[in-house]
């Protein structure tokens, strides 16, 4: 973990001993053993359940596009949901503890669901270092850390680079999204993840081009001798089974 995440870390903690705990989708109180998200917005969240399944709609994003071993994500990106703006305030609202915390309960449902015991090394989608700059942080970094603390696996920050900058996705076409993160990775360490089963990490899952862009340079500059598992905190309601 950096040295900036760490020093995030302490300065939330203390935060924490000061300030009143509440949930970070409601608002409401938070309970003496309630962390982060309370007990009923956990229940009533659009989970997707596909951290147990092997097979399902997220994972068949990525079959045919590069060998994959499992693909989940945890809720449904949906128009108006409390946990749609959560994703935007830590995006672009400097609420980066909420990625964090979200991370943390996305490692609980992966390490209960089994299916991704055997990964070795956690790897988020790098930012360029110009958009980094302006945000002040990576929140799939984040999301990572949390997700690592509870599945018991380390973060590697390094070996993957975004080495172009490129637009933002958001506002682009589904043929725009490919075409703009064409060769913007770089693997700076293949002998970190040689021969490790890495799993993926995003925010949200749109079209699936960003996160295959990193798998692909990865399995190439490793030479096909690496694993490849993606989890991203969303997805959009277009992978939704009868949508």
């Amino acid at each position: 973990m950096s040295i900036l995440y760490s020093a995030l870390g302490v300065l939330r903690d203390v935060a924490s001993l000061f300030l009143p705990r509440t949930c970070i989708a409601c608002g409401e109180a938070l309970r003496e053993n309630e962390r982060g998200i309370c007990v009923m917005c956990r229940y009533n969240a659009p989970l997707t359940d596909f951290a147990a399944q092997e097979e399902n709609p997220i994972k068949s994003v990525f079959e045919n596009l590069f060998p994959v071993e499992q693909a989940t994500a945890m809720f449904w990106f949906e128009l108006g949901s409390d946990w749609r703006t959560i994703i935007y305030n830590f995006k672009y609202h400097n609420r980066w503890f909420f990625a964090q915390q979200m991370g943390e309960w996305f490692g609980e449902e992966l390490k209960m669901g089994g299916l991704y015991d055997d990964v070795d090394v956690i790897v988020p989608v790098p930012l360029h270092y110009r958009r980094r700059i302006k945000r002040g942080y990576n929140q799939s970094e984040l999301l990572a850390i949390g997700m690592a603390r509870r599945m018991g696996v380390e973060c590697d920050f390094r070996s993957l680079k975004r080495v172009r900058y490129n637009d933002s996705q958001t506002s682009k076409s589904r043929t725009e999204r490919w075409v703009n993160v064409d060769d913007i990775f770089e693997v700076r360490r293949v002998d970190r993840l040689r021969g490790r089963h890495i799993l993926l990490v995003d925010d949200v899952l749109t079209t699936g081009a960003t996160i295959s862009a990193c798998a692909e340079e990865i399995i190439r500059a490793c030479e096909g001798d690496v694993r490849i598992s993606i989890a991203t905190l969303a997805a959009s309601t277009r992978w939704r089974p009868g949508v």
